[in-house]
C-alpha cells in the first residue's frame, strides 16, 4: 500500500540538492525569526487580544496599560501585525533553506512548530472568541441545561462570560464528544476563564500532534514526501494561529479525522471509523468523509452492489457508535438543529458570497429584493456543492479516492458564501497528502496564507470602548485599518519586494512529480 516516492530532491523553490552540502541550509535563522514574530503575536495579544469581562487579567497593571492607554493598544497592534506577517516570512524562509525534503527537514520542521507555537500558547485568544462559547457551553452543561435547546442566555450573567453575542440564543452546533470536554474542562476550573482556555489549548494540542502523526503517513501512501507535506501543514502560520492561538476545535476535528482516514486506507477500517466518527462528534462537517470510507471498505474493483453495501455498513457504524454517545448524554441527535446557530451569512472574498453581494446590489438599485435574490445565490451554491460530492463519490479513479475527498470537502468550503480561515486549515492536510506540486499550486497556497494572516491581523480586534471616542481617536475601525495596512505593507513587502521570499511568488519553477496512490 506505501510506494513512497523519492521527491525528496526538491526544495520549497525547486531546486537540485548539492550533495556535498547539508539537506537544511542554516534552519536557525527563520526558526528564530518565527519565534520573535510568534513572540511579538502574544504580547500584542495583551492589549487586543480577547479577554472575558470577569478575568482577572484586567486587573493586573501591564495589562490595564496595555488595553487602555492609546500608546498601549498602539504598540500592540503593531506588534500583532508585523509578529504575523513575521510568522509568515519565516516558514517561507524554511521551506527555502531545505536542500533536501529528508529527516533534517523534519526536524527542522518539529522545531518550528514547538518553537512558533509556544508564545502563541500563553497568548490572550486572537483573531476569535469562540473559546469564550466553548466555556459557556460547558457551563450549561455543569449546570443541567440542555446546550441543543439552551443558548448561554439561559445561564446567570452569562455576559461576564465573553462570548460573542451571537451565542446568546444560539444552540450548540457541536457534537458529543465536544460537549463533554466542554463539560470537563468547566467543571474542572470552576468555570476559571484563563484556566479553561489553557486546557481547550491542550485539547487542540492534541489534535496537533495527530496531525503531525498522520499528515507524513498518509502523504507516504500518495508517493508524496512526507516532510514536505509535514511542513506545508503543521508549520504552516495559518494552522498555528488558528488552532492554538485562535483555540477552535476544528484541531481536534481534523486531527480525528486524518487519522481515521489513515487507518481506513491500510485496511484497518473499524478503527479508523470510530475516530472519523469520534471527529463528528467534535464538528459534524467531516460527515462528508463517510461516502469514501465505504468505498475504500469496499475496496478496488468492487461492483455497485458492494459499494453500496459497504455505504450502509459505514453509515450505519458511525449512526451507531453516534446513537450511543447520544444515550449517555441523553440529548440525543439535538446537534442537527443547533448546525443552524446564527453567524454571518456571507463574506466579501467568498466566490459565492461576492457574487451575492453582487446581485443584491444591482436588484437593490432597482428596488427591489436584492437580498432576497441573493439568498438563491447562495443556496445555488451549496446545490452545486452537493452536486460536486456526489460527483467525487460516484465518479474517478479508486487509486484518487482520498484526492476525490478533497476535492468534495474542498467544494463545502469554497462554495459557501462565508469562508473562515479556519476553514482553509481543513483543507491544507489532505491537499498536502495527496500533493502539492511546486508549481501554480504551491503559489497559490503561499498567497492564500498570506490573505488570510492579513484579513485574521485586523478582522477581530478587542479595543477598550474608552478608547473609542472622538477624543483619543483610537476607534474600534481605525485599530482595524492600522492593523490592515501594516500587515498589507509587509505582505506586499514579501511578495514583490523581498528578495528572498519574491522568488516564490512569481519564478518559474519544475513542478515536482507525486503519484497518488490512495
Amino acid at each position: 500500500m506505501t510506494v513512497p516516492v523519492p521527491a525528496a530532491g526538491k526544495t520549497a523553490a525547486g531546486t537540485s540538492p548539492t550533495a556535498a552540502l547539508a539537506d537544511v541550509d542554516n534552519a536557525r535563522s527563520p526558526l528564530l525569526a518565527g519565534f520573535v514574530g510568534s513572540l511579538f503575536m502574544a504580547i500584542g495579544s495583551l492589549g487586543v487580544g480577547w479577554l472575558a469581562p470577569v478575568s482577572e487579567l484586567r486587573r493586573v497593571p501591564l495589562f490595564i496599560w496595555m488595553r487602555t492607554e492609546a500608546v498601549g493598544v498602539a504598540l500592540c497592534i503593531v506588534l500583532l501585525a508585523v509578529g504575523g506577517m513575521l510568522l509568515v516570512r519565516s516558514w517561507l524562509r524554511l521551506g527555502q533553506r531545505v536542500r533536501v525534503w529528508g529527516a533534517e527537514a523534519r526536524k527542522a520542521t518539529l522545531q518550528a512548530v514547538a518553537l512558533w507555537g509556544l508564545p502563541l500558547m500563553f497568548s490572550v485568544p486572537l483573531f476569535s472568541r469562540d473559546v469564550y462559547a466553548y466555556i459557556g457551553q460547558g457551563r450549561l452543561m455543569v449546570e443541567g441545561f440542555n446546550p441543543y435547546e439552551n443558548g448561554i442566555s439561559a445561564l446567570s450573567n452569562y455576559f461576564q462570560l465573553g462570548a460573542d453575542k451571537m451565542w446568546t440564543e444560539a444552540p450548540v452546533p457541536y457534537g458529543q464528544l465536544f460537549l463533554w470536554i466542554e463539560q470537563l474542562v468547566v467543571w474542572s476550573t470552576n468555570v476559571h476563564p484563563e484556566a479553561s482556555i489553557m486546557l481547550f489549548r491542550l485539547a487542540a494540542l492534541a489534535g496537533i500532534v495527530l496531525c503531525i502523526i498522520y499528515v507524513p503517513k498518509l502523504a507516504e501512501l500518495h508517493g508524496v514526501n512526507p516532510h514536505r507535506a509535514l511542513w506545508l501543514t503543521a508549520a504552516n502560520p495559518l494552522f498555528l494561529t488558528n488552532f492554538i492561538a485562535s483555540v477552535h476545535n476544528d484541531a481536534l476535528m481534523i486531527g480525528l479525522a486524518l487519522a481515521g482516514l489513515y487507518y481506513c486506507a491500510t485496511r484497518r477500517v473499524i478503527l479508523g471509523l470510530v475516530l472519523v466518527t469520534l471527529s463528528i462528534s467534535v464538528k459534524p462537517i467531516t460527515i462528508v468523509f463517510l461516502p469514501f470510507i465505504g468505498l475504500l471498505w469496499a475496496g478496488r474493483g468492487a461492483s455497485w452492489p458492494r459499494k453500496f453495501v459497504f455505504w450502509g455498513l459505514t453509515a450505519g457504524t458511525s449512526l451507531a457508535l453516534l446513537y450511543a454517545m447520544s444515550l449517555v448524554n441523553g440529548f440525543g441527535f439535538g446537534w442537527i438543529n443547533g448546525l443552524s446557530a446564527p453567524g454571518s451569512i456571507w463574506i466579501w472574498y467568498a466566490p459565492v458570497g461576492l457574487l451575492g453581494l453582487v446581485v443584491a446590489s444591482i436588484f437593490n438599485a432597482f428596488g427591489l429584493d436584492g437580498w432576497g435574490l441573493a439568498k438563491w445565490v447562495y443556496d445555488a451554491g451549496k446545490l452545486l456543492a452537493v452536486g460536486i460530492i456526489a460527483w467525487q463519490i460516484f465518479r474517478g479513479d479508486y487509486d484518487r479516492l482520498i484526492r476525490r475527498l478533497t476535492l468534495a470537502f474542498a467544494a463545502v468550503v469554497v462554495l459557501a458564501p462565508m469562508i473562515q480561515s479556519w476553514y482553509v486549515v481543513w483543507l491544507i492536510p489532505l491537499f498536502a497528502v495527496t500533493g502539492i506540486r511546486d508549481d501554480w499550486q504551491v503559489k497559490a497556497l503561499y498567497f492564500i496564507v498570506s490573505f488570510f494572516m492579513v484579513y485574521a491581523i485586523s478582522d477581530q480586534l478587542e479595543v477598550f470602548p474608552y478608547l473609542q471616542t472622538a477624543d483619543l481617536g483610537l476607534a474600534l475601525a481605525l485599530a482595524r485599518n492600522a492593523a490592515a495596512i501594516i500587515a498589507l505593507l509587509f505582505a506586499l513587502y514579501l511578495i514583490f519586494l523581498d528578495p528572498k521570499t519574491k522568488l516564490l511568488f512569481s519564478k518559474s519553477e519544475e513542478p515536482v512529480t507525486t503519484r497518488p496512490v490512495i
